[in-house]
C-alpha cells in the first residue's frame, strides 16, 4: 500500500472540478487521508518544484501555483502512486487521452489542473512539505469490496 500527494492547482480550483476531481479518486477504490485547501506561499512553491529552479520556466510556475486556492489531497491505496498518475494523464492535455483527468479537461501544458507525485520519494517529500501535521489513518469499511 502506498500514499501519494495529489494537488488541484489553481486553474482546476477555479474551473470548479475539484469534485469531479475527488470523485474519480474516490471512484477508484483510493481512500482520501488527507485533505486541505491554502494559497500557498512562494516559499512552499519553491520547495515543492525545487527541481525545476534551473528551468526557464520556474518564475512563470510559481506565480502560477501561488495565484490562488489550491486543493492539497493525500490517497492510499495499492500503487497509489501509479494509479493516481494513470488517473490524471500526461501533462499535455491535447495529447492526454480521454478518460484520464487531463485527457477530458485539459488542452495546455500550463494549465493542466493537477499534480500527482511520480514516485515513492517524491510522494514522502510532498506529503510531508504540504501535510506538515500528518495525514489521517482510518479504516474505510468499503475497501473490502476494493480489494481480494
Amino acid at each position: 500500500m502506498q500514499t501519494t500527494y495529489i494537488m488541484v492547482k489553481p486553474d482546476g480550483v477555479q474551473r470548479g472540478l475539484v469534485g469531479e476531481i475527488i470523485q474519480r479518486f474516490e471512484r477508484k477504490g483510493l481512500k482520501l487521508v488527507g485533505l486541505k485547501q491554502i494559497i500557498p506561499g512562494e516559499k512552499i512553491a519553491r520547495e515543492h518544484y525545487a527541481v525545476h529552479s534551473e528551468r526557464p520556466f520556474f518564475p512563470g510556475l510559481i506565480k502560477f501555483i501561488t495565484s490562488g486556492p489550491v486543493v492539497c489531497m493525500a490517497w492510499h491505496g495499492k500503487d497509489a502512486i501509479s494509479v493516481a498518475r494513470n488517473l490524471i494523464g500526461p501533462t499535455n492535455g491535447r495529447e492526454a487521452l480521454p478518460g484520464t483527468i487531463r485527457g477530458d479537461f485539459g488542452m495546455d501544458i500550463g494549465y493542466n489542473m493537477i499534480h500527482g507525485s511520480d514516485a515513492q520519494e517524491t510522494a514522502e517529500f510532498e506529503l510531508g512539505l504540504w501535510f506538515p501535521e500528518g495525514i489521517n489513518d482510518w479504516k474505510q469499511d468499503s475497501q473490502s469490496w476494493v480489494y481480494e
